[in-house]
């Protein structure tokens, strides 16, 4: 068995050259009958070079051990989640949509959750917009958020894209109303048509129009929308007036989705209506993303909020996710697609958008190259529904900075030397929020620079610091640890005490202490303050031991089974399903919330709401990771200080999570703020 182990000593290597590559022009799109936009041969890049000098101060392992079989089960549960890449032409999308069960009703949001492209005031369309929506008024239209000209980063000139896309063109579409997105993971919106004529046609326009409503063309330059009914009409419509609901939307391998139509106004269902399907389909020759070496030669059609044009967009956060690597990153990473690799997270825990500025070369691994990229806080986003929080979460704070961190470290190349295929861990980090803000519908801008890169046989580790703004203001910074390993390197984990049990402080007491239970189960309810809720119920008891632990303070106790088929296993990662850990960090939290609220700190402010504290820098390490068959974790959490001010009471605590035998998270500084709602 392979063991990595960095005790003490790291590798600084000599960054390798790659081997004399043909250049190749950047993915392009196939003609109009939609040829495939399948992984293709790729130029090896030569072997890296030998490990040379070394530096200071490093972390210990992080191994884990991640079963094939287990990877290979989980690669096919409920695969209409997580469907593998599609060709053109293929439309497995039409089958019989998944009706799921009632029990996984309220994590719907977080597994299949759509997030469009742009957002628009418009609500109801007249027969003047909907003729310049088939003359490409888009942007005349719905706004601003779907423009599509932008400033060309080399010269500083006005360019613009689709600039032929026409829609809703088939039928006679006299007005539009109720036009609304939702995040639901069943229902992702929807419109009433009034029409005079073919409702066929009347209902292929307006599933375009709501295709452009959401800005599915928005990541392509020059794209063509191409829609089709399935299923019959009913002959001869008992009204002029149709109502579609969009059933499934994704950006894999295109974008496109697909509508449920009821001609008389109805809701619709699969015995009254048909279905719709729209496909933005590119033209001809037109790049979709970057060439070998990572070389982005023409534009892809994205606009920053800043107004210029973007480097990556939502397409290639979502290829790069679940998709073609080819597509998201040049041809080099296309023999990643369909295995087990390195990846984002898919569904709502995908929490980046777009890169908009890059200093970097594919290859050159030394310190200092940077990064800017953007994400898109969703006003109505589930987690924002489901938090305990007054505002976002502290797993979204880490979640969009650890993924826009490591991204562009990943699109440098660290694992294309390597044989083997490698899968990334993050390591651990410090972080502090500096500005209490809230974040519900702003731009995230997220500046990262690489620190350092180590290159080893059968993995590699990379260093960040990043910072976060919105509207120019930093809120949260940081900086962060990811290592790439193998499958031989993940064979065994020794966690944080170098494979030895480390007992809970239960377990080092030589009499049992009195301990209390809260019952948080009992309690939940979306209409209970302080309480999380739907996919966030990630906890529902916790023991205390009041003036307990290792400071005296209060000591808090939990387990939880853990179940193959929950639903963060279907978004982190795709083929590598693992409990992202800043989950495991958000359980520590509702479980200081929830003895919070039980010693009654609430009680003194009329609109009590939780917080992260501003200026706690928190620290974190990572040893090893939850898989779908570890059975159930344990945590553990010290309450170090109860800080009490006029407005607001502070509780910082240090935690360790286990995993069967083994601890494998350390958490020191982790605080939670409670105070009147802001």
């Amino acid at each position: 068995m392979a063991h990595i182990r960095f005790d003490g000593i790291v590798f600084n290597p000599v960054p390798a050259r790659p081997a004399d590559v043909v250049e190749a022009a950047p993915r392009s799109a196939g003609n109009r009958t939609r040829e495939s936009l399948a992984p293709r041969e790729t130029v090896p890049v030569g072997a890296m070079a030998p490990l040379a000098a070394v530096r200071d101060s490093v972390v210990r392992a992080h191994q884990a051990t991640i079963a094939a079989a287990s990877a290979v089960a989980r690669a096919t549960l409920r695969d209409g989640l997580n469907p593998a890449p599609r060709q053109l032409g293929e439309k497995p999308w039409l089958e019989t949509v998944d009706t799921f069960s009632t029990t996984r009703a309220a994590e719907l949001a977080a597994v299949r959750c759509f997030r469009p492209l742009a957002r628009s005031a418009k609500r109801e369309l007249s027969s003047e917009d909907i003729d310049v929506l088939t003359r490409g008024g888009i942007e005349q239209v719905f706004g601003p958020a779907h423009r599509q000209t932008a400033t060309d980063h080399a010269t500083g000139r006005t360019i613009a894209a689709n600039s032929m896309l026409t829609v809703a063109s088939h039928g006679q579409v006299e007005s539009i109303e109720g036009l609304e997105s939702s995040p639901r993971g069943a229902d992702f919106g929807g419109l009433t048509v009034r029409y005079n004529g073919d409702p066929v046609a009347a209902a292929r326009s307006a599933a375009e129009v709501f295709g452009v409503f959401v800005g599915l063309h928005l990541c392509m330059s020059d794209c063509v929308a191409e829609s089709q009914a399935h299923g019959t009409a009913p002959n001869p419509p008992s009204s002029q007036r149709l109502s579609l609901r969009v059933v499934e939307i994704d950006l894999v391998p295109i974008p496109h989705l697909r509508a449920r139509v009821s001609i008389d106004g109805s809701e619709p269902s699969r015995d009254n209506g048909f279905d719709v399907t729209v496909d933005f389909i590119p033209r001809n020759g037109v790049a979709l993303g970057p060439g070998t070496n990572g070389h982005l030669q023409d534009w892809t059609g994205r606009v920053a909020t800043t107004g210029r044009q973007a480097l990556l967009s939502e397409f290639h956060m979502a290829h790069l996710a679940r998709g073609d690597q080819g597509i998201a990153f040049g041809p080099e990473f296309s023999r990643y697609t369909g295995n087990r690799a390195t990846r984002l997270p898919t569904g709502g825990l995908l929490l980046v958008d777009r890169v908009t500025e890059f200093s970097g070369t594919r290859g050159n691994w030394d310190a200092g190259a940077d990064y800017r990229t953007e994400y898109d806080v969703p006003a109505d986003a589930w987690y924002l529904e489901d938090t305990a929080n007054g505002s976002v979460p502290h797993f979204v704070y880490m979640e969009t900075s650890l993924q826009a961190a490591l991204l562009m470290g990943y699109y440098l190349g660290p694992t294309l030397g390597s044989t083997e295929t490698l899968r990334l861990r993050n390591l651990g980090g410090t972080a502090t929020v500096s500005r209490r803000l809230d974040l519900r519908g702003k731009t995230v801008d997220q500046s990262s620079t690489l620190v350092s890169t180590t290159l080893m046989p059968g993995s590699s580790l990379q260093s960040f610091d990043y910072s976060l703004r919105v509207d120019g203001d930093e809120f949260y910074s940081g900086t962060t640890m990811f290592g790439y390993f193998s499958d031989s390197a993940l064979d065994n984990q020794t966690g944080l005490d170098a494979g030895r049990h480390r007992p809970n402080w239960l377990e080092t007491l030589e009499s049992a202490p009195q301990i209390r239970t809260i019952d948080v189960a009992a309690r939940r309810d979306r209409r209970e303050p302080l309480c999380s809720t739907g996919a966030l119920a990630l906890v529902d008891h916790v023991d205390v031991v009041d003036g307990g632990g290792q400071y005296g303070k209060g000591y808090l106790h939990m387990t939880r089974d853990i179940e193959a088929d929950e639903w963060f296993f279907d978004c982190h990662f795709y083929l590598d399903p693992v409990i992202p850990g800043s989950l495991g960090v958000e359980s520590v939290i509702q479980c200081i919330q929830e003895w919070m609220v039980d010693a009654g700190m609430h009680r003194q402010w009329r609109d009590p709401q939780f917080h992260i504290p501003e200026n706690v820098p928190f620290n974190w390490k990572y040893r090893g990771q939850f898989v779908p068959d570890d059975g159930h974790c344990e945590l553990e959490v010290h309450v170090k200080d109860i800080r009490t001010q006029a407005d607001s009471v502070v509780v910082l605590a240090d935690a360790s999570l286990w995993k069967p035998g083994l601890r494998i998270y350390e958490l020191i500084d982790i605080s939670v703020e409670l105070r009147e709602g802001i």
